[in-house]
């Protein structure tokens, strides 16, 4: 079979399973199985596949059928202009996710900040793609990523090597074994509750790794540690940036006491809030 023949055969499987951009899928699947570009594909599209490779796209693809997310499948997923490498034990990074970046630049040159460097802490921070974004745009600054799972800090060191950023990484929950005083505080936190678990796509409801999707019991509870780490973290005039959930944006301001001024929320392309913004006095 050819790899002309094949992208033809893989989406048309892809479209019966009712996979969206199943020739664009099909094209990426086997791109990954090669280990080439997408150009390749058709600069060499009478090539024919050997009978490992073959093999090799049926599993990817029956992946994909089965629920597995894209990313996952092929490694990787852009964020702000760069690939990063995703497996389950990370969240894919969302495009919403880059308001917390372009936050801290248009932040960086508020009054009361100190030029850069600056200091940051990344809370969560899954794949890396704020802490080592934030680390390759702003040169010279002192960048922590912090997460509670071992396996997530390995991928984002990972990512942090690949890409050149010079990141330091802590095992821990929230912030609780880092003294260093910091300009910036950011963080995507789990937010989803579990009651809505129902509601999620098939494929971040059973691969995307629940302990960065789920809020505790209290959806609240993470954003009240991260503003009470705040008070006691921030330099004067320092800055906390969360994302949030749909509709949640009023409920996570309430919490930022009088020792803090509200900045304007950031939304996304649709008008919903997204990244909420404070500074303290």
């Amino acid at each position: 079979m050819t790899i002309r023949e094949a992208l033809r055969s893989a989406a048309e499987r892809l479209e019966l399973h009712h996979i969206t951009k199943a020739r664009l899928t099909a094209e990426l699947v086997l791109a990954h199985v090669l280990s080439v570009e997408r150009e390749y594909l058709y600069s060499h599209d009478d090539r024919v596949l050997s009978e490992q490779e073959l093999q090799m796209l049926e599993e990817r693809l029956y992946d994909r059928i089965s629920g597995v997310p894209l990313q996952y499948i092929v490694g990787r997923q852009e964020f702000y202009g760069r690939y990063f490498r995703v497996n389950p034990a990370v969240l894919i990074p969302r495009p919403e996710t880059e308001y917390i970046v372009e936050a801290v630049l248009e932040t960086q040159g508020s009054p009361g900040l100190p030029p850069s460097p600056l200091s940051i802490v990344d809370v969560g921070t899954g794949s890396g793609c704020i802490a080592v974004t934030l680390a390759m745009e702003l040169p010279g600054t002192q960048v922590f990523a912090a997460d509670v799972s071992l396996e997530a800090l390995l991928v984002a060191r990972e990512n942090a090597a690949s890409l050149g950023a010079p990141v330091r990484f802590v095992c821990m929950d929230v912030l609780d074994a880092i003294e260093t005083k910091f300009d910036f505080i950011v963080s995507n936190p789990p937010y989803v509750r579990r009651d809505e678990i129902s509601r999620l796509q098939r494929e971040v409801r059973e691969h995307e790794p629940h302990i960065a999707l789920f809020s505790p019991m209290d959806e609240l509870a993470i954003y009240r540690r991260l503003v009470v780490s705040g008070e006691e973290m921030l330099k004067p005039g320092g800055h906390i940036i969360m994302e949030v959930g749909i509709g949640m944006d009023e409920r996570v301001l309430s919490l930022f006491g009088p020792r803090w001024d509200a900045l304007p929320t950031k939304t996304d392309l649709q008008g919903i809030p997204r990244t909420v913004i404070a500074r303290l006095r």
